[in-house]
């Protein structure tokens, strides 16, 4: 029983003449788990949204480093099972589906 407590992923573009840094900080607790967007565009003070999401609608939840584990093992394993599909979290921090 394999669980993702925590997961950060950090995005840099070095545009001129405003860099941009986004942050997504997912956390997991009792009751499901929060998502906290951060985005600094340049000198610009930075703009932060946070969200949470019930344990109920997380049923099935693969974030990207639990997807990279599975993909290893299935790898190793040589084999792929049909219609594989998860719940996953997009870029945007909403939920969606992610399909192997």
């Amino acid at each position: 029983q394999l669980e993702t407590l925590e997961q950060e992923e950090q995005e840099c573009l070095e545009l001129r003449p405003h860099p941009t840094e986004k942050t997504t900080h997912i956390v997991s607790h009792e009751h499901g788990m929060t998502v906290t967007k951060t985005l600094q565009e340049g000198e610009a003070e930075p703009q932060c949204q946070s969200f949470s999401y019930s344990r109920a609608k997380l049923r099935g939840l693969l974030l990207e480093g639990a997807s990279l584990l599975l993909l290893r093992v299935l790898a190793r394993r040589q084999t792929m099972p049909p219609n594989l599909v998860f719940s996953a979290i997009n870029t945007e921090g909403d939920l969606c589906t992610s399909s192997y």
